[in-house]
C-alpha cells in the first residue's frame, strides 16, 4: 500500500513541505533574478517583460488548467494511471501548439492596443514557451496524481536552479529581453527532461478520447482559471490601458513578482491537496477528507501575520531587492501580500469543490470577481495610480477568500474556529509593528525576517493553537530528519 492509502496525512504534509521548499526557489531565485534584471533592463524593459510574460501567463495557464485538476482527480481515482496520463501527454502537447500559434497570431494586435510596439516579438518568443510548457505540466499532472509528491519537488527545483542560471548567462551576454525569455524557456525543457527520469508516458501512439467527465471538468475549470488569471493580473494590464506609465508598470510588477509567496504556496500545496482528497473521497474515508479541509482552511488564516511582517518591512525590502529606483512598489506590495494570502483561500475551495465533483462553484465565485475589479479598476486608477490597483485587488481578493469560506461550510459542513481568527489577528498586529518599529538595512533584513518569523510561530505555540497531534506530527518529521543525517554521517 502507498503512503498515500495508508499515512495520507503525513504523506501530504511530507510532500507539501518538500514541494513549498523547491517552489520556494522560485522567489529566492527569482529575487536574485528580478534584481539583475531590474538594473540591465531599467524600469521601461523590466515593464515591458512583466507585460509580455503576463499576456503569455493567459495562455499558458488556460492550457494547463483545462487539463492539470481533472488529470490528477482522474489519475488518483485510477487503478492504472497509464492509459489517462499517455492520452493528457498527447492532447496537452497539441493544445500547446494550437496556444502557441494563437499567441503568435495575437502579437502585433496586442502590441497595437497596449501601444508597445516593442511588445511584438517578445510574445511571438513567448509563443515558442507554450508547447514546451504544455508537455511539461502534463507529466506534473501525472506525479501528483499517482502521488509522487518528493518527485515533483525535485523536479521543480531544478526548473527554478537551471532558470536563474540560464537567465543570468543569457542577459550578461547582452541578449537583454529575448534572453530572459529564452532562458525561461530553457528551464522548462530541464524540468521536462527530470520529469522523464520519474514517469515515461508514450509520447507517440493513438489520441484515445477521454471520458466526458474530464471534459465537464476540463471546461469548468479552464474558464474559472482564466478568470482568475485576469482577476489577479488585471491591475497591471489595467493600469497600462488606462494611460500608466512603463515606470509605473514595472514598479507594480516589482511588488506583484514580492507578491507571489502565497500564491506559489497555494500552488505547491493545492494539486496535492487535491489528489489525496480525491482518493480518499473515492475509498469512502469522508471523514478524513474533511479533516484535511478542516486543517487546509486553518493553515490558511494562520499565515496572516507572516503578511503583516511582509506588509511591515515592504519598503525596506523592495529597496534590498530592485534598488532605490523601485521605493514606490514598497506600499503596494504591503497591500498585495494581504490580499495574495486570502486568496489562498479560493485555492481551498476549489480543490474541495472539484474533489466533490461541484466545479461549477469556480465559475459563480470567478464572474463576478472579474467584473468587481474591472470595475474597480475603472475607478480607482484614474485617481490613485498603481497604488489604487493594488487596493482594488486586494479588497477583491478578499471578497473572495470570504465566500469560499462560506462555500466550504456549505459543502462540507466545515468552517475555521473563531479562536484561529482572533490569534491570526492579535498576532498580525504584533508582527506588523515589530517589522515597523525594527528599521533595518541590507543583509541585516534577513535576520529581521527571520527574528520576527520565529517569534510569530513561538506565538502561536504560546496562544495553544497547535493541537497535540499537530505538535506530535512535527517532532516525528523533525525526528526522522535527525535519523537521516544520522544515517548518511555513518555512511
Amino acid at each position: 500500500m502507498s503512503p498515500l492509502s495508508s499515512q495520507p496525512g503525513r504523506h501530504l504534509v511530507d510532500g507539501t513541505v518538500r514541494v513549498f521548499l523547491a517552489g520556494l526557489l522560485f522567489p529566492l531565485t527569482g529575487l536574485i533574478t528580478a534584481g539583475f534584471l531590474t538594473r540591465r533592463l531599467g524600469t521601461d524593459g523590466y515593464g515591458l517583460l512583466v507585460l509580455s510574460a503576463t499576456l503569455f501567463g493567459w495562455v499558458e495557464l488556460g492550457i494547463n488548467s483545462f487539463f492539470a485538476r481533472p488529470a490528477i482527480k482522474f489519475i488518483g481515482e485510477a487503478k492504472n494511471w497509464l492509459p489517462v496520463g499517455s492520452t493528457l501527454i498527447r492532447l496537452q502537447f497539441v493544445a500547446g501548439v494550437v496556444g502557441g500559434v494563437l499567441l503568435g497570431l495575437l502579437a502585433f494586435p496586442l502590441a497595437w492596443l497596449l501601444d508597445e510596439p516593442l511588445l511584438a516579438p517578445y510574445l511571438a518568443l513567448f509563443a515558442l514557451h507554450i508547447p514546451i510548457s504544455s508537455l511539461t505540466q502534463a507529466h506534473q499532472s501525472i506525479l501528483v496524481g499517482i502521488g509522487n509528491f518528493r518527485q515533483k519537488a525535485v523536479t521543480n527545483a531544478c526548473r527554478w536552479i537551471a532558470r536563474l542560471l540560464l537567465i543570468l548567462v543569457l542577459v550578461e551576454m547582452g541578449l537583454s529581453v529575448p534572453g530572459a525569455i529564452i532562458g525561461s524557456l530553457g528551464a522548462s525543457l530541464v524540468e521536462l527532461a527530470v520529469s522523464r527520469r520519474y514517469v515515461r508516458p508514450p509520447l507517440f501512439g493513438k489520441v484515445a478520447i477521454l471520458t466526458r467527465p474530464f471534459y465537464d471538468f476540463g471546461i469548468l475549470l479552464c474558464v474559472s482559471s482564466i478568470l482568475f488569471l485576469i482577476f489577479s493580473s488585471m491591475g497591471l494590464v489595467m493600469l497600462k490601458i488606462l494611460g500608466g506609465t512603463l515606470e509605473a508598470a514595472g514598479i507594480y510588477g516589482a511588488a506583484q513578482n514580492l507578491s507571489i509567496i502565497p500564491g506559489l504556496f497555494g500552488m505547491s500545496f493545492s494539486p496535492l491537496l487535491l489528489s489525496t482528497v480525491s482518493r480518499l473521497l473515492f475509498e469512502g474515508r469522508i471523514d478524513q477528507a474533511k479533516s484535511m479541509g478542516f486543517g487546509a482552511m486553518r493553515m490558511v488564516v494562520g499565515l496572516f501575520p507572516f503578511g503583516a511582517l511582509v506588509a511591515g518591512a515592504a519598503p525596506e525590502i523592495v529597496t534590498l531587492v530592485f534598488g532605490q529606483s523601485f521605493e514606490l512598489a514598497g506600499p503596494i506590495l504591503g497591500v498585495l501580500i494581504m490580499g495574495a494570502i486570502a486568496f489562498v483561500m479560493v485555492s481551498v475551495a476549489v480543490v474541495i469543490a472539484t474533489a466533490s465533483g461541484a466545479p461549477l462553484f469556480t465559475l459563480y465565485l470567478s464572474i463576478p470577481l472579474v467584473v468587481l475589479v474591472l470595475i474597480g479598476n475603472l475607478v480607482m486608477i484614474p485617481r490613485f495610480g498603481a497604488f489604487g490597483a493594488a487596493m482594488v485587488t486586494a479588497l477583491c481578493q478578499g471578497i473572495g477568500a470570504l465566500a469560499s469560506l462560506f462555500a466550504i461550510h456549505r459543502l462540507w459542513g466545515i468552517f475555521p474556529p473563531i479562536g484561529t481568527f482572533l490569534r491570526s489577528a492579535i498576532i498580525s498586529v504584533l508582527a506588523y509593528m515589530l517589522a515597523v518599529i525594527w528599521p533595518t538595512s541590507g543583509l541585516l533584513l534577513m535576520m529581521k525576517i527571520g527574528c520576527i518569523g520565529v517569534v510569530i510561530i513561538l506565538a502561536y505555540f504560546v496562544s495553544r493553537e497547535f493541537s497535540h497531534d499537530e505538535i506530535a506530527l512535527a517532532r516525528s518529521f523533525i525526528g526522522s530528519k535527525a535519523e537521516t543525517i544520522e544515517q548518511q554521517k555513518e555512511m
